[in-house]
């Protein structure tokens, strides 16, 4: 008899699984969008409450909560569902959280992967946003609610890079930072609170400043943190002994990023340091995650695209830094990070 782990059915079901993988997908995401986990964090709910909780009418709700048990979303418990241990680390707003970036791929990702054999043909970006090209940005802050979400999407991102970025730097040997299209003080805030010493910064469009206020207040951060606003194409860079660029370059042709990096040259005292963290590419890279993530940067503005570990060499040496290491870091999008120093 066949093994069952080894039989054509068996073998036909991983390719299943592959072309439903987006039947999970999207289970997270709209539990999250339901506002789920939030109902069931602190106790147990049976179906009834839960169906009246959420307004939720389809008949096969049941298996759709079953589901998220089998995903380890959830748990049964007392006759009743509660949030798992991973979805109330993960999924609950707080310092970890990942429901910001369920969200934004559900309403942006999402469908512009649906597009993705047109994009292999036509080489285009197909998100609802690829047509704004370098106004992208700008018209998502316009509505601070959309920019709130779009925040929640990075800081998803960033908050891991930012605890790596804490250990991986001596930073008894500096005083001060800037994070270069920092947002809304995510990655400084989590830097300062780790290394109390520190000034940190944030550079980026003025119609963040009220969000970056409202976290550092939450934060305890907002003595040890300023926001600079202003066009980094623009504006002077603030004086700083660190600049820091996390996935920013990528967004940017390449003659821009290179005259980002002459700018940051220009803000960074003798002796400091430019810091880059972003998916590099790295050409014996096989990991499907890691190369898929490179894509979605291509599916969703023209301009955006990874850049290798060879480039970041060199679009550190162009700017006039002498590179200090290139390395890869324990992040979610499996960063690496390219470090630069300026001579005294």
């Amino acid at each position: 008899m066949t093994s069952s782990t080894d039989s054509a059915a068996a073998r036909a079901r991983r390719i299943v699984a592959l072309n439903t993988a987006y039947f999970q997908a999207k289970a997270l995401q709209s539990a999250v969008e339901l506002g789920l986990f939030e109902l069931l964090a602190e106790r147990p709910a049976g179906l009834d409450r839960i169906r009246a909780e959420l307004g939720v009418q389809h008949r096969l709700f049941k298996d759709f909560l079953n589901a998220l048990v089998g995903l380890g979303l959830l748990d049964e418990q007392d006759g009743g569902y509660r949030a798992s241990e991973l979805a109330r680390e993960f999924l609950l707003p707080g310092p970890t959280y990942l429901g910001g970036t369920a969200r934004q791929h559900a309403r942006l990702h999402y469908h512009a992967w649906a597009q993705l054999t047109d994009a292999l043909r036509d080489g285009k970006a197909k998100s609802a946003v690829a047509a704004q090209g370098q106004l992208a940005y700008p018209k998502q802050y316009e509505d601070l609610d959309r920019a709130r979400q779009i925040m929640l999407h990075m800081d998803a991102h960033n908050g891991f890079t930012a605890d790596e970025l804490a250990r991986a730097i001596d930073w008894s040997r500096y005083t001060s930072f800037v994070d270069v299209g920092g947002g809304r003080g995510n990655v400084a805030s989590r830097i300062v609170t780790a290394h109390p010493h520190l000034r940190g910064g944030v550079f980026d469009l003025p119609a963040l400043r009220p969000l970056f206020e409202e976290l550092v207040v939450s934060a305890g951060t907002a003595d040890r943190v300023d926001f600079h606003g202003g066009d980094f194409f623009a504006t002077d860079l603030p004086e700083a002994d660190v600049v820091i660029f996390g996935h920013v370059l990528p967004d940017w042709p390449v003659g821009d990023r290179r005259e980002l990096l002459r700018r940051a040259h220009k803000a960074v005292r003798p002796g400091g340091l430019v810091v880059l963290y972003d998916a590099m590419i790295d050409p014996e890279e096989r990991d499907p995650e890691v190369l898929l993530q490179r894509i979605n940067h291509t599916m969703i503005r023209d301009e955006a695209g990874a850049y290798s570990l060879q480039e970041a060499r060199a679009y550190l040496e162009e700017a006039g830094f002498t590179v200090d290491r290139i390395a890869a870091s324990d992040t979610i999008t499996r960063d690496h990070f390219a470090i630069g120093v300026k001579s005294v």
